[in-house]
């Protein structure tokens, strides 16, 4: 484990070494991105005589181009599972964005807002329930451009999104969330990803 810790080290110091020597980071109109970003949560909790056990992780993969310096359009999958004790429920959604890099923090630092639509198909494989899901999210984002078309991607919850939730026999519900008065919990979601610039 100790060899694999220095490694790593050794492999981002040398990336950022090499990243020093360049400019330019950040991205152009007509530039194409790809990213992924990954999300994981895990927590256990007393639950009378024994452990409740929850576990998140979610994959959401996107692509975008760059209508102007600071603004890109794109298409992204949503790709996630939850799972509590025995019971497991599976989501794969597609849907669009906007992102616009408003903020600039240093040469590599790049700040962005975000806003898009989403649809997703919810499986309860245990209760063999299915729903579906659209709904509208904006939020946050930083970018920390190792190289000048490699950097990390660091997303944070939204800030504001609206979800209509609907059955498959049942009614809809519709769940608006607002969050900019709860920065204690402002990183209570992040993802992290990879993001390249072609």
């Amino acid at each position: 484990m100790k060899k694999i810790l220095l490694s790593a080290i050794a492999v981002f110091a040398f990336s950022f070494a090499n990243a020093q020597e360049e400019s330019d980071f950040g991205f152009s109109k007509g530039d194409v991105l790809v990213e992924g970003n990954l999300s994981l949560t895990s927590k256990s909790v007393p639950d009378g005589n024994s452990t409740k056990t929850t576990t998140s992780y979610g994959f959401a993969p996107v692509g975008g181009y760059f209508l102007s310096d600071n603004f890109a359009l794109g298409l992204g999958l949503n790709i996630s599972s939850d799972k509590e004790n025995s019971r497991e429920v599976n989501t794969f959604g597609v849907g669009v964005f906007g992102r616009y890099y408003f903020l600039e923090l240093g040469q590599r630092f790049k700040v962005y807002g975000q806003a898009g639509l989403g649809f997703d198909s919810i499986n309860d494989k245990v209760a063999d329930a299915k729903s579906t899901e659209f709904g509208f999210h904006a939020g946050l984002g930083m970018n920390y451009f190792l190289t000048k078309s490699f950097a990390i991607n660091f997303g944070l919850t939204d800030i504001f999104s609206v979800v209509n939730n609907k059955p498959k026999n049942g009614d809809g519900t519709t769940t608006v969330n607002f969050n900019v008065n709860k920065f204690n919990n402002f990183f209570t979601t992040p993802t992290f990803g990879l993001s390249f610039r072609f």
